[in-house]
C-alpha cells in the first residue's frame, strides 16, 4: 500500500515538452499528426492538474493516493443513509414494493376496484352468484380499473419506482467495505467514535469508485423525497431515514456529482482519459407488469372458481343418478392408461369420466327399467299416430346400440385389440422417431373424437326418450289421452306401475343429459 510518502514513478506527470521528442510531438500535433500514446498522456496530465486544483480533497495526482477527505465524503454520506440499508434489504426484487408504489398513485375508488379483483374478494362473491354473473361483474372492474391507467399516469409510476429504485441501489452500496480500507477499525453502521482515515493507494479503490459511480450517477437528487420517504415509512411503519439529515446531504452530493471529480479520479488512476461511467439501469416499466400480473391471477380464479362449480355439479348428479362420484365401468379406456402418455408428453384419453357415466347408466339401468317400460308401450299400447311411437322406438334402438358400441370401442384399446396394439407398437417407437409420435397423437385423437361422438350420440337419444316419456306422463293424468288411447289396458298388463316406474325414469334420464352435457359438444347438447 502506498502512503504519503511513496512517489511512484508516474510519466504522465513529468513535463514532456522539455524533452526533444516531446518537442516534435508538439510541432505534430499541431497538424493533427500525434501519436495516440502522446494524446493519452497529456489528457491524463491535464486531468492531473485539474484535480490538484480541485477544491475537493480527495485525490493526490502526484503520488496517486486517495486522501482522507474522500473517505470523510462517503463516511458522511453512510451515516445518513445506513438505517434504509437495512430497512430496504432486497427492496429492489420486492414485489410488494412495486405494488406499494402502484398503490400510492390510486384514488379512493380505484383502491376499492383493486380490493374487488383479490382472490379473497372474487370467492367470497362467488357464494352468492353465479359463475356468469361473477365473471361479468369482475370484466367491468377490470376494465374501469386498468381505463384509469393512461399513459400520464403510467408514466407517474414508472418514473417514481425509478427514482426509488435508484436510491435503494445507492444505498445499497457498500460503503463500509470501502470505508475500512481507510480505517480498519470502523464499525459496520455504528458512529459512536469518530474514524481516523489515513491516506491509501487509489488503485486500492478504483473499482469501488467505479462502482459507485453506476449508483450515484442515476440517482435523482431533485425528487420530491418528502414525499418519498413519508411513503417508504408508510411502507416499513417506520422512519426509513432521515428527512433533515437527507435534506442537507442532497445538495452536497449534487455538487460533487457535478463537479465530476469522481469520475476523473477513477480516470487518473486507470490511465484511461476515455473511461465513462454506465450508469445502472433503474427504468422498468412496472405499471404493465403489474397489469398483466391482475389479469393473469384474476383470470385463474375465475376459472378455479368456474371448474370448482362444474365439479360440484357433476358430482352431485351423478350422486343422483347412480348414488355415488366414483363411477369405474371402462377397463381401458381409462385415466389410469394416461399415466403411459403423460410420460411421453401426449395428451391421452380425453372422455374417460363421461364415457364412465354412459356405460353404467345404460348398463344398470336403461337396458332394464326403460327396457320394461318400452315394451309395454310399444307392444300393448295403441297409439293415436304412428310417429310417436316410432320415435320412441328409434331412440330406444339407437341407445341400445350405443351400448354395445361403447364395449367393443373399449375392448378394442385393450392389448390384444386392434388399435390397442397399434397404440402399444407405436408408442414402442416415439422415444426416437418423430413421425410415431405425430402418429400416436392422431391415433388419440381419432379415439377420442369416436368417444365423443358415441356420448354425443347418446345425449340426442336420452332427449328423444326422455321427452316422449314426459308426454307420454302428461296424457296419462289426462282424462281424455291424446297419445296413448289404452292407459288402462296398458296398466294391467304391465308387470310395473308405470306412472311410477316412467316417472323414475324421466328423472333419471333428466339428470344423465344434464351430466352429459357437461362433456358433449354445446352445438349437439342444444339441439
Amino acid at each position: 500500500m502506498l502512503t504519503t510518502n511513496d512517489q511512484p514513478n508516474r510519466d504522465i506527470d513529468r513535463d514532456d515538452e522539455s524533452s526533444p521528442s516531446g518537442f516534435f510531438q508538439k510541432i505534430l500535433g499541431l497538424f493533427g499528426m500525434g501519436s495516440p500514446d502522446a494524446d493519452k498522456k497529456r489528457l491524463l496530465k491535464n486531468i492531473g492538474k485539474d484535480l490538484s486544483r480541485s477544491r475537493y480533497k480527495f485525490y493526490k495526482p502526484k503520488s496517486a493516493e486517495a486522501l482522507p477527505g474522500l473517505a470523510r465524503f462517503f463516511y458522511e454520506t453512510y451515516k445518513v443513509i445506513a438505517p434504509a440499508q437495512v430497512m430496504l434489504t432486497n427492496a429492489a426484487q420486492s414485489g410488494a414494493l412495486k405494488s406499494f408504489v402502484i398503490e400510492s398513485f390510486l384514488t379512493p375508488e380505484q383502491k376499492q376496484q383493486s380490493e374487488s379483483m383479490t382472490d379473497a374478494s372474487i370467492q367470497e362473491r362467488s357464494k352468492t352468484m353465479t359463475v356468469k354473473a361473477l365473471q361479468d361483474s369482475v370484466k367491468q372492474s377490470m376494465i374501469s380499473f386498468f381505463a384509469a391507467f393512461d399513459a400520464e399516469k403510467t408514466a407517474q409510476i414508472d418514473g417514481a419506482y425509478s427514482t426509488l429504485l435508484s436510491f435503494i441501489n445507492f444505498i445499497n452500496f457498500d460503503f463500509f467495505f470501502l470505508l475500512k480500507k481507510f480505517d480498519s477499525n470502523v464499525a459496520e453502521r455504528s458512529f459512536a467514535n469518530n474514524p481516523k482515515f489515513d491516506s491509501i493507494s487509489a488503485d486500492y479503490i478504483a473499482d469501488d469508485l467505479l462502482d459507485f459511480l453506476e449508483v450515484f450517477t442515476p440517482l435523482n437528487l431533485d425528487a420530491d423525497w418528502k414525499r418519498i420517504f413519508n411513503a417508504l415509512k408508510e411502507y416499513r411503519n417506520m422512519d426509513i431515514i432521515q428527512v433533515d439529515a437527507w435534506t442537507k446531504l442532497a445538495p452536497a452530493l449534487g455538487e460533487v456529482r457535478e463537479s465530476g471529480i469522481l469520475e476523473r479520479i477513477v480516470q487518473h488512476v486507470k490511465e484511461d482519459p476515455f473511461l465513462a461511467v454506465t450508469p445502472r439501469a433503474t427504468g422498468e416499466r412496472i405499471v404493465e407488469a403489474f397489469i398483466d400480473k391482475t389479469k393473469n391471477q384474476t383470470t385463474m380464479t375465475l376459472q378455479k372458481i368456474a371448474q370448482e362449480r362444474r365439479n360440484s355439479k357433476i358430482d352431485d348428479l351423478s350422486k343422483t343418478v347412480f348414488g355415488t362420484t366414483i363411477v369405474l365401468r371402462l377397463k381401458n379406456y381409462t385415466d389410469k392408461a394416461n399415466i403411459v402418455f403423460a410420460k411421453k408428453m401426449l395428451g391421452g384419453f380425453t372422455q374417460t369420466q363421461a364415457l364412465n357415466y354412459l356405460k353404467a347408466y345404460l348398463i344398470d339401468y336403461f337396458k332394464k327399467d326403460i327396457r320394461e317400460i318400452v315394451d309395454v308401450l310399444l307392444i300393448r299400447g295403441q297409439w293415436s299416430t304412428s310417429v310417436q311411437s316410432q320415435q320412441i322406438s328409434d331412440g330406444y334402438h339407437a341407445l341400445l346400440e350405443v351400448s354395445e358400441a361403447i364395449i367393443q370401442f373399449d375392448d378394442s384399446l385393450a392389448d390384444d385389440g386392434e388399435m390397442g396394439t397399434k397404440m402399444r407398437n407405436v408408442l414402442q417407437k416415439a422415444d426416437r422417431d418423430k413421425e410415431a409420435v405425430r402418429y400416436v397423437r392422431q391415433l388419440l385423437k381419432d379415439v377420442n373424437e369416436k368417444a365423443l361422438a358415441l356420448i354425443n350420440k347418446a345425449a340426442l337419444n336420452l332427449i328423444t326418450v326422455g321427452r316422449h316419456l314426459k308426454a307420454l306422463i302428461d296424457d296419462l293424468a289426462k282424462p281424455h289421452h291424446e297419445l296413448l288411447l289404452n292407459w288402462k289396458e296398458v296398466e294391467n298388463a304391465s308387470p310395473i306401475p308405470m306412472k311410477e316406474a316412467m316417472t323414475e325414469s324421466y328423472k333419471k334420464i333428466y339428470y344423465m343429459v344434464q351430466l352429459l352435457q357437461f362433456y358433449v359438444k354445446e352445438d349437439s347438447s342444444s339441439q
